[in-house]
């Protein structure tokens, strides 16, 4: 067990030391002995390392390489994979450096503990509160379960929105920030898949490194890459929001208001990435769509699962409190071909993914 000089002001090494019946480093020499505390062999004698709590101030050194104590010396030198659960008051949690340095955590192949919303050591109510220790140990042991579950395995897929350009400045698109699909993308790297993700006009941050990301922009654009990608693939999960229309003309210069008051947009129907993938489909191969509506919802799914040849649809409702674009979790029904249908409730979109990502493993 290793300590950051910071955290001998909440609890001793002696305590820690006679809880966990282990030895407890907090300095780069033990006093008593002066012996010089090896971080090189303790990160290459771990099998896993877990950050817990980490804080703003350790995130932010492990995102730099800033390597003034034992515990950023250590992480430095391991080679295992690393799990870190933020911890912090509210502000701290939302500000925006904070959020880089855990991306560029993310970025390097660490893996999130992601935080909770609850009470915080200020009083507030908010997210950052550390993972639960359940929680930690549930994830650390799927990780271990699952990282090679899917090895082998070609997986394709696509995220975000697309663009559809009326001039050099306008476009017609739609709210969606494609968290989903790289949630998705990044759980099924996790479990040694082999990950093609096409990526509408999103940034790619929080992205595993393991992902192989083909950005695109038009709906044109998404269907001729994931009908390229898919015939050599075992699964397809397309949750990208893929524009429906398309303008039938591209203005070259910036159109201009002139006399008139109204503006007539003539438009077409883009090609549907979903239905073409259902059509090619071989037996050995699953697809999986998703359904964003706000009536009839698991009406529509249905008919959707059944008119494109999936395997199983996830359906979001806009009436659903937590579901929708561009936010940090979702709700969820799955439902199957043989008619099985289940129902989540609210999560993190990374627990979303899990979900997803557990019933393709039962297809595969």
């Amino acid at each position: 067990m290793v300590c950051t000089p910071n955290a001998l002001d909440f609890i001793t090494p002696l305590t820690l030391s006679t809880l966990s019946k282990k030895s407890v480093f907090s300095n780069f020499f033990v006093e008593e002995t002066g012996e010089w505390v090896n971080h090189v062999e303790l990160g290459k004698w771990a099998d896993a390392m877990i950050i817990a709590p980490a804080t703003a101030n350790s995130i932010s050194k492990m995102a730099t390489g800033r390597c003034d104590n034992l515990l950023i010396a250590t992480y430095l030198s391991a080679s295992c994979p690393i799990f870190f659960a933020p911890a912090m008051d509210l502000d701290m949690y939302q500000h925006p450096s904070t959020a880089t340095n855990i991306n560029q955590l993310i970025d390097f192949g660490n893996i999130e503990l992601p935080a909770t919303s609850g009470e915080l050591a200020s009083g507030l109510v908010g997210m950052g509160r550390m993972c639960e220790p359940e929680g930690i140990f549930q994830i650390v042991t799927d990780y271990f379960e699952f990282s090679n579950s899917l090895a082998g395995k070609k997986i394709l897929v696509n995220a975000g929105p697309t663009h559809e350009k009326i001039d050099p400045v306008r476009f017609i698109g739609n709210y969606s920030s494609g968290k989903m699909g790289k949630a998705i993308a990044n759980t099924l790297a996790e479990r040694g898949a082999n990950v093609n993700l096409v990526l509408g006009p999103v940034d790619t941050q929080g992205l595993s490194p393991k992902v192989n990301v083909t950005s695109v922009v038009s709906a044109q654009e998404m269907y001729d890459a994931c009908n390229a990608i898919y015939p050599s693939c075992d699964a397809g999960i397309l949750a990208a929001a893929v524009a429906d229309f398309t303008p039938n003309e591209y203005s070259n210069e910036k159109l201009k208001k002139g006399n008139d008051n109204d503006f007539v947009l003539s438009m077409s129907r883009t090609k549907d990435v979903l239905a073409s993938l259902g059509k090619s489909k071989l037996d050995h191969q699953v697809l999986i769509g998703f359904a964003l509506e706000t009536q009839d919802e698991l009406n529509y799914a249905q008919k959707k699962l059944d008119n494109k040849n999936l395997d199983f649809i996830v359906l979001n409702s806009m009436n659903d409190k937590g579901a929708g674009f561009a936010k940090d979790t979702n709700k969820v029904t799955i439902i199957e071909k043989n008619g099985k249908t289940h129902y989540f409730d609210t999560k993190s979109k990374k627990e979303v993914s899990k979900d997803i990502v557990n019933l393709l493993q039962n297809y595969l």
